[in-house]
C-alpha cells in the first residue's frame, strides 16, 4: 500500500511544485494518509480544500479503501 500511495504523491507533486509547494509523505495508518505540506502550501489558507478536494478525490479514484488525509506540521 505504501508504494502505490508513494507513486500517487509523485505524480500530484509537480501541480503542488507549480504553486511553490510541495508534499512529504509521513505515514499510512488505519485507512488515513499523513502527509506534511511544505513551501508555499504549508502557509496557505487554501490547504484544507487542496487536502480534501484535490487530493483526496484523486487518492480515493485509485485506492478506494481511503478514508482521508491528514497534514500534519512536525
Amino acid at each position: 500500500m505504501e508504494e502505490k500511495i508513494k507513486e500517487l504523491i509523485e505524480k500530484m507533486r509537480p501541480y503542488l511544485n507549480m504553486d511553490g509547494g510541495d508534499i512529504e509523505y509521513i505515514k499510512y495508518e488505519d485507512g488515513y494518509i499523513y502527509v506534511k505540506l511544505i513551501g508555499a502550501c504549508s502557509d496557505c489558507m487554501y490547504q484544507d480544500s487542496t487536502i480534501n478536494d484535490s487530493l483526496l478525490d484523486f487518492f480515493k479514484s485509485e485506492i478506494p479503501d481511503i478514508k482521508g488525509i491528514i497534514n500534519v506540521s512536525i
